[in-house]
């Protein structure tokens, strides 16, 4: 499917339906009538076999207690070991509302008030929230920023977790804002590096589905063969690859059973609530029908991220925009053509884009933006449009 056919299949309007994205602009921004470029979620409709699944699902009527049949652990586990090598067990196997929320509950479970947790940025701000929402001391550690591509130095991501006893880590993979998926000989150093010393890994892989071409995501837990598995918590969802955040559902996956007993212990004392009925239906969908659709979707995103690169590039190359490797937010660095203390007067009130700015992900990150690329490539071009003629004046 090509991109102009996805657009007429799926394009929707998303104004006046309650949209964060949209209808929360004046709210979060301050002005309601911006080009929304900012959380991440899709101007898309879902693929069809989850409509199809919603709607019979809702013409039964009635939305009681449920549980999670074999059917999806049927279709979630297929289409790990079909894309991604991973052969996950039922058994491993737990839900939440939405992997932000499972953070909370792993930095309860596994780590006591005031101990460290740490982090590399800049990163995903709710990784930032939660440790300091929960009383933990937050370790960061910077990613070197080599001319927009980004990798961890690893002597410094060894002493910061000895200096500061760090107990847990949570892992962005594929990397939120910076587009990197982590290669086996990245993850092979990090999750040593952390077995060495005895920190507890909680890998966040929500884009794990949305790489571009060239680029293969490696789940944590199986590399070397699984060597890291009993000391590492994966966590994902369909919410991001097939845009269904509202719906409510994701995956844990636990192999070691003193690590589920540990996070049973502690997830009954603060959730008692059965599983979402329709985000499991529509995610039992998704997995057993979703691929041309999300054939579709990754041809959007590349090609709205090549207009960016290229229109930027031709008439700001001082504008540095970190290669996308995975997931669909592009991460642009101003610093060379803006004063990092005016980004939001430029990219807000002149250029009219609703944007995460850089500083969100970390203090390392002010005079940079982070621009969703899961969208009609019309709001691409005007966004860009907006910038360079800005840059102009």
């Amino acid at each position: 499917m090509d991109v102009a056919e996805f657009c007429e299949r799926y394009a929707v309007e998303r104004k006046g339906t309650n949209s964060l994205k949209w209808d929360a602009l004046d709210e979060r921004f301050g002005d309601p009538d911006l080009i929304a470029a900012w959380v991440a979620d899709m101007e898309f409709k879902a693929p069809e076999a989850v409509l199809d699944a919603l709607q019979k699902r809702i013409a039964h009527g009635v939305f009681g207690y449920s549980f999670v049949p074999d059917s999806f652990y049927e279709a979630f586990i297929n289409w790990e070991k079909q894309h991604h090598g991973y052969e996950v067990k039922k058994e491993w196997m737990r839900f939440s509302t939405g992997v932000v929320t499972a953070l909370y509950w792993f930095i309860n479970a596994y780590t006591k008030p005031r101990e460290a947790v740490m982090i590399v940025t800049p990163v995903y701000y709710p990784f930032h929230n939660a440790v300091k929402d929960t009383d933990r001391k937050l370790v960061t550690c910077e990613l070197v920023n080599d001319n927009g591509f980004y990798h961890i130095d690893f002597d410094a991501f060894e002493k910061s977790i000895i200096d500061n006893d760090v107990k847990l880590f949570i892992q962005c993979s594929p990397h939120n804002p910076v587009g990197r998926v982590w290669t086996e000989e990245e993850l092979v150093k990090v999750l040593s590096i952390c077995k060495k010393h005895g920190v507890l890994v909680v890998s966040d892989e929500i884009h794990q589905d949305l790489t571009m071409e060239g680029h293969k995501h490696i789940p944590s837990a199986i590399v070397c063969d699984g060597e890291f598995a009993d000391r590492l918590i994966t966590v994902t969802a369909p919410s991001k690859t097939f845009n269904l955040a509202g719906l409510l559902f994701s995956q844990i996956i636990i192999e070691d059973e003193q690590l589920r007993t540990q996070f049973d212990e502690y997830v009954k004392t603060v959730n008692q609530t059965e599983v979402n009925i329709l985000g499991l239906t529509a995610a039992e969908a998704a997995y057993r029908h979703g691929q041309e659709w999300l054939d579709g979707l990754l041809a959007v995103i590349k090609h709205n991220y090549e207009h960016v690169k290229q229109h930027l590039h031709d008439a700001a190359p001082e504008i540095i925009i970190s290669p996308l490797e995975g997931t669909y937010l592009i991460w642009l660095d101003l610093r060379n053509v803006i004063d990092p203390e005016k980004t939001k007067e430029f990219i807000q009130d002149r250029c009219r884009i609703a944007v995460d700015f850089g500083e969100w992900f970390g203090p390392e990150g002010k005079g940079f933006i982070r621009l969703n690329m899961a969208t009609e490539p019309r709001f691409v071009e005007l966004a860009v449009e907006n910038i360079l003629s800005n840059l102009g004046r």
